[in-house]
């Protein structure tokens, strides 16, 4: 089986504690500090809106933090005392340690994960040295 680009983990928390799912700076603290958690680069700082759809009652809130390996998003629901997160990254990284440290700050009662392994078939960079092609291997 070939390499894959990097993993897509999506996470599905549910019976969340509400209080985690309501608090702006929560979410803003948690995408600031977990991709250097998990070896990551921030390209930007998070951006997190506030967000009441037509049929709820409390406010959830969508965040999101754009990474030199792709992103890392969040999605709110607190009526429902849900979250939905996603990392893809073209860099393997730590799901289990992302997955633990979602977990603590979420504290869901049930934890839906999925990882799929994102670009099999994606050309690998290559240069040229000495007149002969070389691929370049990324750890």
């Amino acid at each position: 089986m070939k390499e894959a680009f990097g993993p897509h983990l999506t996470l599905d928390l549910s019976g969340c504690k509400r209080s985690t799912l309501t608090g702006m700076q929560t979410l803003y603290n948690l995408l600031d500090t977990l991709p250097g958690q998990i070896g990551m680069t921030k390209m930007t700082l998070p951006h997190v809106v506030e967000w009441l759809d037509k049929w709820a009652d409390t406010p959830g809130y969508s965040g999101i933090v754009m990474l030199a390996e792709s992103h890392i998003a969040i999605h709110t629901f607190p009526d429902s005392d849900y979250v939905f997160i996603d990392i893809f990254s073209c860099r393997h990284f730590d799901v289990d340690k992302a997955v633990n440290l979602f977990v603590k700050t979420f504290k869901p009662k049930n934890i839906v994960r999925n990882v799929v392994a994102r670009g099999i078939d994606f050309p690998k960079p290559t240069h040229i040295v000495n007149n002969e092609t070389v691929q370049v291997i990324q750890k």
